[in-house]
């Protein structure tokens, strides 16, 4: 490391971001860039510690515990430094194929198993990584590179979210010719629709496919497969398929009138508000005006109460089922796991600035919809404890005296997801698990032979960061599969 003091001498820089009753004017996105003496400094804070669990990638618990994929952290905090901006995306590009993305929309588990973060505030690892590859981007170093020779081996993507275009791009690179299906209109899956503009602009999302369009991969949109071309087709026409369609199932909400109009779930409600800003359109489900409802916590539900101020709603009210986390890390949650502990997302902050307080309510459970002529108008909660039972899990149970009624006129279910749509898989002949999840071995190979699936299309919901994880190790395995064993492309 270029500066063994560093850590004692910079602060924290903390996140550059607009203020958050300016930035709730417009879809812009929230973080201005940084100052190169800033960025500089705040890479000298890497200790380079010698157990540099940010780039572990492991899971702890169940948390994850630093980068699921691996990137280079120290090497290149070391070469932000340094001032070697053109060497520092050299490194992050050999591990991540998408820093743009990663460095506007992953939480950060690297920041959380980061060795200064045990006494300071840990190195703002998620700022540095971004603007490396913005920097990049604006000196012309990111150009698209096409593959020197092609193998002759053709491979079907489905699903162009994050694991299915790290997979894409790291077949390219094998040389391969790699199709990509993608059912919507546009590219990214996620990416272009469930992850809105101010934290991920569009532009970002398209930048990269024209890339990648450039070095040789084919993207068909509008293509529905199992519908509009037969799953037997692309085992036919391609050498290999990759599954990577994401958990998009839905977690519904059991209750009495949940028939309602008025009641969507939040993917819904975010694909219509990022549709009608691409269309210049007004959104199928707006909440300008309207009591809102959000219903689960998550990134999904930050999403949503910040799309939902945007449109302009009337209030908004979050609802946890869980406990307010801590502030400060609990015993049984050290160093280097993800830290579960209390903070105030983007969306949050923004509705505490116009409403004046955290939208959230914690240990809240929803007993009932309440409707007038067919639409929403109430919501029924009711207030619970979590009850540990000896050998069991801890259950829920309602305190008396806690019932409330209120006002809804618009509810948005972000409960989580509870698998992939099982007709594709289903139509290709894979096997599910308990779950609903599509199984595969340790090669990502499913149970029909030549298909492979990654991303949480197997794994179940999780992190953008994994999902590249996963797109880039099923790549190596398709590679191998094809290549009769061997590979080109990196094990992870």
């Amino acid at each position: 490391m270029g500066k063994p003091t560093g850590f004692m001498e910079f602060d924290r820089e903390p996140a550059h971001v607009r203020p958050p009753l300016e930035r709730i004017k417009d879809w812009s996105e929230t973080h201005p860039d940084y100052e190169e003496k800033t960025l500089r400094n705040q890479g000298a804070r890497c200790m380079d510690c010698g157990i540099p669990y940010c780039h572990t990638g492991a899971l702890v618990n169940g948390l994850a515990m630093g980068c699921p994929i691996h990137n280079l952290i120290p090497e290149w905090n070391d070469l932000v430094f340094r001032g070697q901006w053109r060497e520092a995306i050299i490194r992050l590009h050999k591990t991540n194929n998408f820093p743009e993305f990663t460095g506007r929309v992953c939480p950060a588990p690297c920041e959380g198993s980061c060795t200064l973060g045990i006494n300071q505030p840990p190195v703002t690892i998620k700022t540095i990584e971004n603007e490396i590859i913005e920097h990049a981007f604006r000196e012309g170093w990111v150009v698209p590179e096409p593959p020197l020779a092609r193998t002759g081996m053709k491979v079907a993507v489905v699903g162009s979210g994050p694991s299915g275009l790290s997979a894409a791009a790291q077949l390219n690179k094998a040389g391969h010719e790699v199709t990509v299906f993608e059912r919507d209109d546009r590219v990214g899956g996620l990416l272009q629709y469930g992850i809105p503009n101010m934290k991920l602009d569009k532009s970002v999302v398209d930048r990269r496919v024209k890339l990648l369009e450039a070095e040789g991969i084919t993207f068909k949109t509008g293509v529905s497969v199992g519908t509009d071309v037969a799953a037997e087709k692309l085992v036919k026409d391609f050498d290999a398929v990759v599954l990577a369609t994401g958990s998009t199932v839905p977690r519904d909400l059991k209750v009495d009138d949940r028939e309602l109009s008025g009641v969507h779930f939040a993917m819904e409600f975010l694909v219509a508000s990022t549709k009608s800003l691409l269309g210049g359109s007004a959104p199928a489900i707006s909440a300008a005006g309207k009591n809102v409802i959000v219903i689960g916590g998550g990134d999904t539900g930050t999403d949503c109460v910040g799309t939902a101020i945007r449109q302009g709603a009337k209030s908004i009210t979050q609802l946890e089922i869980l406990s307010r986390p801590p502030d400060a890390r609990a015993a049984d949650n050290p160093w280097p796991q993800w830290p579960k502990v209390y903070k105030l997302d983007y969306g949050q902050e923004e509705a505490a600035a116009q409403w004046g307080a955290d939208p959230r309510r914690y240990l809240v459970n929803t007993r009932r919809l309440i409707g007038e002529s067919g639409h929403v108008k109430a919501i029924e909660t009711v207030g619970i404890e979590w009850v540990h039972n000896p050998g069991g899990r801890p259950e829920p149970r309602e305190v008396d005296g806690t019932e409330e009624s209120l006002p809804a006129d618009l509810v948005l279910i972000a409960m989580g997801f509870v698998g992939p749509e099982p007709s594709l898989p289903t139509a290709f002949g894979c096997k599910l698990d308990h779950r609903g999840n599509i199984v595969h071995d340790d090669d990502f190979m499913t149970t029909a032979a030549g298909v492979f699936s990654a991303g949480d299309c197997s794994r179940g919901q999780s992190l953008v960061v994994w999902a590249i994880n996963e797109g880039r190790r099923a790549a190596r395995a398709v590679d191998k599969y094809l290549m009769f064993g061997e590979s080109v492309l990196p094990d992870y």
